[in-house]
């Protein structure tokens, strides 16, 4: 899968969100390593949700990830905090926010 591929699979499944009760600003960048190599971002602002593929300089949060991975964590089938337990997620910056990820998909 490249990158481009991936990118439009986590744009597509995170667009179902509802994050429209998410009050605060959240700005997670994601650092995909292996297959799909590459860098986005989602954030949520004003009860809306953006996922573009750029780097964000203003973020919370990285993640850095496998896609396979993240791809598990989008559809529910590895919650993000197992990834994280299990070394799968890498997490640098605000926790607290790095834990409101669950709240955006959880609302899919």
């Amino acid at each position: 899968m490249t990158y481009h591929e991936f990118f439009n699979l986590v744009k597509e499944t995170l667009s179902k969100a509802d994050v429209s009760n998410i009050h605060e600003h959240l700005a997670y960048q994601f650092n995909i390593t292996g297959e799909a190599e590459g860098i986005f971002y989602v954030e949520v602002k004003d009860g809306k949700l953006y996922v573009e593929p750029y780097e964000y300089y203003d973020r919370d949060v990285i993640f850095t990830c496998k896609a396979e991975t993240l791809i598990k964590i989008a559809t529910g089938e590895m919650d993000p905090v197992a990834a994280f337990t299990l070394q799968k997620l890498k997490i640098k910056g605000s926790i607290e926010k790095a834990l409101r990820l669950k709240d955006i998909l959880g609302s899919k």
